[in-house]
């Protein structure tokens, strides 16, 4: 089931218990910080098993028409078994309703770590493209992969 969040507190509790269990891809406390911070105030989505959270995503506006996945996380024991998907299909539907064309993510890209190939795998199955690598927008270590989809 997929239940749209409003409550800043709660938005804030469910990603950080979700990505507390997740410190293969969020072991950066700061980044985490930030990421629970600033998902609080925007459209936000949680997938919930037995009324607990399994899952969620939060929608950031990067431009006029373009949405962006600015965090999402799902439970390891949950991955693979369409929580990502259901979070996904959520999102796009918002924004599409609310008027945007294109869907932005960013991640490491491929080839760096075993777990960001995951996620580019993810994304690509989604329907998202790589569109440019930003080698230090972070650091060197994890060059930014944007990835974008249309949605329009």
């Amino acid at each position: 089931m997929i239940a749209f969040i409003t409550n800043p507190d709660e938005k804030a509790r469910i990603a950080g218990e979700i990505l507390a269990g997740l410190p293969e891809w969020f072991g950066i406390p700061e980044s985490t910080a930030n990421y629970i911070a600033e998902s609080r105030s925007m459209p936000f989505w949680a997938t919930m098993r037995f009324g607990e959270p399994t899952g969620f995503i939060a929608l950031k506006e990067t431009a006029p028409r373009t949405a962006e996945i600015f965090v999402m996380g799902v439970r390891k024991d949950r991955h693979r078994r369409g929580d990502g998907t259901l979070l996904w299909e959520a999102f796009r539907d918002f924004a599409q309703a609310c008027g945007y064309e294109y869907a932005q993510v960013k991640t490491v890209r491929r080839g760096c770590y075993e777990t960001y190939d995951r996620t580019n795998d993810f994304y690509e199955h989604i329907g998202f493209r790589a569109l440019e690598c930003f080698p230090t927008l972070w650091d060197e270590c994890n060059p930014c992969q944007i990835y974008v989809q249309y949605i329009g």
